[in-house]
């Protein structure tokens, strides 16, 4: 993955009020997230900020 490397993803609605994005496999498998990790979502502005629970 290069740095600074953009990804256009499309937003879906999960039930009711929920919506999610697909993270890209280059992403995931440079930070090494796994499945059920837990991550803590932010807003900075109109940015969205994803980080490790840890």
């Amino acid at each position: 993955m290069k740095k600074g490397e953009k990804f256009v993803r499309k937003v879906t609605r999960q039930g009711k009020r929920s919506l999610s994005i697909n993270i890209p496999a280059e992403i995931v498998d440079a930070l090494k997230i796994r499945e059920r990790q837990k991550l803590v979502i932010e807003t900075k502005g109109k940015t969205i900020i994803i980080k490790d629970w840890k």
